[in-house]
């Protein structure tokens, strides 16, 4: 190799260690520890300081650049009551999480409650939502059934002045609802609309006027109802 070669070669290889060296100092330089967390999100029902004590761990040990966004944000969204997070960096060494709430519109199973999409999550550290929710149930991975079929019931039943306080769905299929909290209606599995318009008709008949007596309403019957009275043995009635 020539001399003049063996020279440019020589200096190429000192700058690619030079910016090489200078990468890494200036990596260094820039991947200080997080001083700063900030939170943004419309909150209603859990308090900043609740979520910073959740967010604190997932980012205790960590460095500005060297913590993973991406994972920092799946870790996250396993806090209860957080639906999704944003995560970004802010210069020069602080982060800022942008949280969406679940938006609670009914109870689920006795111990959880469920999003408008259906899907359902643990209550953490709220109690109260200074609202009555409904209570709903169902079989794993039915939220989104049960919630259509209780806003359908809702919308039926709205104009006769009850109100459904509590829906399940049984893990064989069959429905069953609560009124006023007060009158249990069995519906079963097939033939629901027939059934519920058969409910309709004797509520209106004869059965809303003496609802404080009633137990639940059964419509697993060709024709007709069964009524369970409070202190009473079972009764049926035909169209």
């Amino acid at each position: 190799m020539r001399p003049n070669a063996r020279g440019t070669l020589i200096g190429i290889l000192l700058i690619v260690v030079l910016f090489g060296a200078g990468g890494r100092a200036l990596w260094l330089w820039l991947d200080r520890p997080i001083a700063r967390v900030s939170i943004s999100g419309d909150l209603h029902y859990v308090s900043a300081s609740y979520l910073q004590q959740e967010l604190a761990p997932l980012i205790r040990g960590h460095t500005w650049l060297s913590i993973s966004l991406t994972d920092l944000r799946n870790q996250a969204r396993d806090i209860q009551w957080l639906r999704e997070v944003k995560v970004s960096r802010e210069w020069p060494n602080a982060l800022r999480f942008e949280l969406y709430e679940q938006d609670p519109v009914a109870r689920w199973n006795d111990k959880a409650l469920i999003n408008s999409r259906g899907q359902p999550f643990l209550p953490g550290p709220v109690k109260s939502f200074g609202r009555r929710l409904p209570d709903l149930g169902g079989p794993q991975g039915s939220g989104r059934e049960v919630l259509r079929y209780y806003d359908s019931l809702r919308q039926t039943l709205s104009g006769m002045g009850l109100a459904i306080t509590q829906l399940r769905l049984e893990p064989r299929g069959a429905w069953r609802f609560q009124v006023n909290d007060g009158v249990w209606v069995i519906l079963g599995r097939t033939d629901l609309d027939a059934r519920l318009a058969r409910f309709i008709a004797a509520w209106k008949r004869q059965l809303g006027e003496q609802a404080s007596q009633i137990r639940y309403i059964d419509l697993r019957y060709p024709n007709g109802v069964s009524v369970a009275w409070h202190g009473e043995t079972e009764t049926t009635a035909s169209n």
